[in-house]
């Protein structure tokens, strides 16, 4: 009867000790959420769009693609490349010759991409206030920002690349077309190292 008590008082110790802190795991649960590790692109299918800045239309394109950009802090040019390549061959249009809705990127309908930087893509929020702190601070942003630009202008026609103004309050229009919005995170396969073969 002793040993069988003892053996009964140690399994309940070790039940007890080993019961997960549930507190502990919705902490690091949450803290995992909140690191995000990748640039961000929201794309939008659209009809048009424009960037105004103080009043003037500095950017529009018609039928098209509208992408905001948030760039990571621990972005390089590897994110660049992977947002760039995704971004031109997402088929996002339909084929009017087969009839097929999600058949063609931007590039086989010659229509216009435009690209505004947006850091509010990083924004958590702290009570009911955001917090921008993963974001690239912005005076590594800016050129990181415009080889991104530049390396969408070689990678497709150049004239029909446009973009805002870096760090200006802009007043972006569009007519989403759909309406279509699609969101890229670069960390999916920019930063996988296992030799994965993305789908086309």
């Amino acid at each position: 009867m002793y040993c069988i008590a003892g053996l009964s008082s140690v399994a309940i110790t070790i039940a007890r000790a080993s019961k997960p802190n549930k507190t502990r795991l919705h902490d690091n649960h949450h803290s995992k959420l909140l690191q995000v590790k990748a640039m961000r692109a929201v794309v939008q299918r659209v009809a048009s769009a424009s960037v105004e800045v103080d009043g003037l239309i500095v950017s529009e394109i018609g039928p098209g693609l509208l992408v905001l950009v948030g760039i990571h802090e621990t972005d390089s040019e590897s994110d660049a490349d992977y947002i760039c390549r995704k971004v031109l061959n997402m088929r996002l249009f339909p084929n009017e010759n087969t009839g097929k809705g999600w058949d063609l990127n931007v590039m086989q309908k010659n229509y216009g991409v435009l690209l505004v930087s947006q850091f509010t893509l990083y924004g958590i929020m702290k009570g009911n206030k955001p917090d921008f702190h993963v974001a690239m601070p912005p005076q590594k942003a800016k050129p990181f920002y415009e080889s991104v630009v530049d390396k969408f202008r070689k990678s497709y026609n150049p004239d029909a690349i446009k973009d805002g103004v870096f760090g200006a309050m802009m007043k972006v229009n569009l007519v989403n077309d759909g309406p279509v919005t699609m969101q890229l995170d670069s960390s999916q396969t920019s930063k996988n190292t296992n030799g994965a073969v993305e789908e086309s």
